[in-house]
């Protein structure tokens, strides 16, 4: 069975074949993790589907403009320019979730958010959301991103590059990454990093960014990793404002001069907002030239390509359409889970979510049926992003979706969508 996707595009309406999916209930109004599972497992199918269209109606209705077609799409417009869709398909069955955002309004703008606020660590979408700056806007739409470490002293820090609010907060890793150009073009691709310190001598060392510090491994530490480096051993460098008045917030293409404050021993420094902290781990220690304390440092943020001026990135991957063709992905990625992923057409971008893991109600996607899926919204170019438990897809003030774990799972950032706050006169 086929059912249309209500979606005007470039004038036309499309059809999404056979990726279409079931009406998820909001967070407040969803059923308790075990109630939902036994109804999943024992009610009549009939029974099923009323019970989450009633909770969806009588949740929904009072509080935003609702249609439906044919009776199986729920279709939500949240602002000018911004509308989510959930399609549904019962035969495969599938649920998806997309929020489609016209290109160009220069009231809209995509941000970037951390687990734990201002510093690195994980939190559910929904508490990513409320940790938005006012200032920034009101945020509209968000769905999980990146993949992340979970090694126990530093879990939630995103396995690549992510700029928020033009500050840079982890380097890049070579892997997939979205970043909005300073003209407001959407951009995808593998970035590498460049960032190096370079010595009084003029020698250069590669360093990490707000990472876990290897034995033979160099890596800048800024308050946005936290209370302290939580490393043992080696050479630690605290930085501040040089004679450069270029300084923090990092940003990459960025030079900056520090000046050796004090140099240190014992690992496991305090970090804190106006420092750098450079540290050397013991194997690479003996290789690299003093610093005594009054020396300048360089700390250089460049990246391949240059994102210099970008204000938000996000890493994830891969690559899952590029002009228009879906991209060939290894055979591990051809297992059915939940999936996130963002494109764009011409006109739109747009944030998608795939429920899965929920027997008859959503059962996931391949990653050749999720680059098939974005093909068919239109998208010109489209990446994934961390999936499975952490699928998340956030809108008009609650979670869109139904996580397979039934709650949300915390993760390490998100890509959220704000409307801008109104500027003062």
């Amino acid at each position: 069975m086929e059912f249309r996707l209500q979606a005007a595009k470039r004038g036309k309406t499309r059809w999404l074949e056979e990726l279409s999916t079931r009406p998820s209930t909001p967070s407040s109004c969803r059923l308790k993790p075990e109630l939902h599972t036994r109804m999943r497992t024992t009610a009549p199918g009939w029974i099923r589907r009323l019970s989450v269209l009633s909770a969806l109606w009588f949740c929904i209705c009072p509080l935003v403009p609702l249609t439906r077609a044919a009776g199986t799409n729920e279709i939500i417009k949240l602002d000018h320019g911004v509308r989510y869709t959930n399609e549904i398909n019962p035969d495969v069955p599938l649920s998806i979730h997309i929020v489609e955002i016209e290109r160009g309004r220069s009231e809209f703008e995509f941000c970037t958010t951390l687990g734990k606020g201002d510093v690195i660590g994980m939190g559910t979408v929904s508490e990513q959301v409320k940790t938005m700056p006012r200032e920034f806007g009101r945020p509209l739409a968000a769905i999980n991103a990146d993949f992340y470490e979970k090694r126990e002293k530093q879990e939630g820090r995103p396995r690549d590059l992510q700029i928020r609010f033009g500050e840079v907060v982890s380097s890049p890793a070579g892997h997939t990454c979205f970043w909005m150009a300073p003209d407001g073009t959407p951009r995808m691709t593998n970035v590498f990093s460049k960032f190096r310190v370079v010595w009084p001598d003029g020698q250069a060392t590669p360093v990490g960014l707000n990472q876990l510090r290897e034995d033979a491994a160099a890596v800048l530490y800024t308050s946005v990793y936290g209370a302290s480096t939580r490393t043992t051993g080696g050479v630690e460098l605290v930085l501040e404002r040089g004679t450069n008045a270029t300084w923090l917030p990092l940003k990459v293409g960025g030079d900056y001069a520090g000046h050796v404050r004090e140099a240190r021993s014992a690992g496991n420094t305090a970090l804190e907002p106006g420092i750098m902290v450079l540290s050397i781990g013991p194997g690479l220690a003996r290789q690299i030239p003093a610093a005594s304390p009054g020396a300048t440092i360089r700390v250089v943020t460049e990246t391949v390509p240059d994102l210099t001026g970008v204000k938000v990135a996000i890493g994830g991957g891969p690559a899952l359409v590029s002009n228009g063709k879906t991209m060939e992905t290894p055979g591990f990625f051809n297992l059915r889970h939940p999936r996130t992923a963002m494109g764009w057409s011409k006109d739109h971008i747009f944030l998608v979510e795939v429920d899965g893991r929920q027997g008859d109600i959503s059962i996931g996607m391949t990653m050749p049926e999720l680059a098939a899926c974005m093909v068919k919204l239109g998208c010109e170019q489209a990446m994934n992003f961390d999936g499975g438990g952490s699928a998340t897809l956030w809108a008009f003030g609650w979670v869109k979706n139904s996580p397979s774990e039934g709650e949300e799972r915390p993760a390490p950032n998100a890509l959220v969508l704000v409307k801008k706050a109104a500027s003062k006169p």
